[in-house]
């Protein structure tokens, strides 16, 4: 979409007995075409066994994506494709594909899943769709939905493990079901309307599990949401430019931003403050019991930081490491990171003959290698577009 950032987050609980999930999430993003494909496929039953059948039936979808094959056509194929358990007299799978094209239409189709939710100015609306029956005469229903997406739209899509969840209890005989989601989802939208996919698909799975008996998931609980909005922005400079003569046009990129502006390192930071004719506060107390370096502050840059430690452990948080009790500079720095749409990142090149000693802590990366990662990291884990420049 070219007008609209597509933020994509997950959240999942296994079912509590089981060690593996039987719940599938799987993406597939083509740049090159500006199209972003979502799957959540859930497996017959619980455990190994549903993992491997809800694994398979995600995987087909990307495959028949990425061959553009027509959209139903290949949902289609894939539903009379997998068979229905002979005792049972249910599908081995179950699943949801959420298609976004560049042109800003979002084509869905759902088999056996919970119906989306659609959140448009924060409230649930309703979306008309077409419906196909299984060509092997059984109880199955492909519903295809076609719309153009607006500005702060969210999807909510969800295993049963959301609306059943409850299910036998007294407060929720019949479980949460799809009304009493749309309605926690419009209530938490209608308190934080700028509120995160990421945040979003993690409080309504935490919703459900708070309906559970003893809070225990009864079933495996999977939330995907999409957020429709105009790109939030961040600009991460770090390093000084290779030539001296670059300074002010490092120095103006930081200024001449529209959006979150980072500066992370001592002579970047030194850099900036002198073109800009500003002052660093280096603030010795905020996070006084962490072990990284303290941030500083500077007039017109939301952010300054020490450079490689702090970097290398964001670049650790990003990558999936426990977040550490009290809060320092490099989980402010991968908060940014991750709450952004479009990150540039501005690398300068010049050499710190610091960080060539030998002696020093194999973690202390030369400063390009380290900042390559950052940018395929935020690409790959968290499908962010990202800008790397080096100068």
């Amino acid at each position: 979409m070219k007008s609209l950032f597509t933020e994509l987050e997950f959240h999942q609980v296994r079912k509590h007995s089981q060690h593996t999930a039987g719940d599938a999430f799987m993406v597939h993003k083509d740049s090159e075409n500006h199209r972003l494909l979502a799957v959540l496929s859930d497996g017959l039953g619980s455990g190994v066994k549903a993992n491997i059948l809800a694994n398979m039936t995600a995987k087909m979808a990307i495959k028949f994506a990425e061959t553009h094959t027509d959209f139903v056509h290949y949902a289609k194929v894939i539903m009379n494709s997998l068979p229905v358990c002979q005792v049972r007299k249910i599908a081995y799978s179950t699943f949801t594909v959420v298609d976004c094209r560049p042109d800003g239409s979002v084509h869905i189709v759902e088999q056996g899943n919970p119906p989306f939710i659609l959140l448009r100015d924060g409230a649930p609306v309703e979306i008309p769709f077409q419906e196909y029956g299984s060509e092997q005469g059984d109880y199955r229903k492909l519903r295809v939905y076609r719309f153009n997406a607006q500005p702060e739209d969210r999807i909510v899509f969800f295993s049963d493990g959301v609306t059943e969840s409850g299910m036998g209890s007294e407060g929720y005989p019949l479980g949460w079901r799809n009304k009493g989601c749309a309605e926690f989802s419009h209530g938490l939208v209608e308190h934080d309307p700028k509120i995160s996919a990421r945040l979003l698909a993690k409080q309504i799975v935490r919703g459900a599990l708070q309906r559970e008996p003893d809070r225990r998931a009864y079933d495996d609980i999977t939330c995907g949401v999409l957020y429709f909005r105009t790109p939030r922005q961040t600009l991460l400079a770090s390093g000084p430019p290779f030539s001296d003569k670059k300074d002010r046009e490092y120095a103006d990129r930081v200024r001449t931003f529209n959006g979150c502006t980072i500066v992370s390192g001592g002579t970047s930071a030194d850099i900036v403050a002198r073109e800009f004719g500003a002052d660093i506060e280096t603030d010795l107390f905020r996070f006084k019991r962490s072990k990284l370096p303290p941030i500083s502050r500077m007039d017109g840059v939301d952010l300054v930081t020490e450079g490689i430690l702090t970097l290398t452990e964001t670049l650790n948080l990003l990558d999936g490491k426990e977040r550490p009790a009290q809060p320092n500079a490099a989980t402010l720095l991968s908060d940014q990171l991750v709450n952004s749409d479009i990150i540039h990142i501005l690398v300068g090149t010049r050499i710190n003959q610091a960080h060539q000693d030998p002696n020093l802590p194999v973690e202390l990366e030369i400063r390009r290698s380290l900042m390559r990662r950052i940018a395929t990291t935020l690409e790959d884990r968290y499908f962010k577009e990202v800008k790397l420049e080096f100068i």
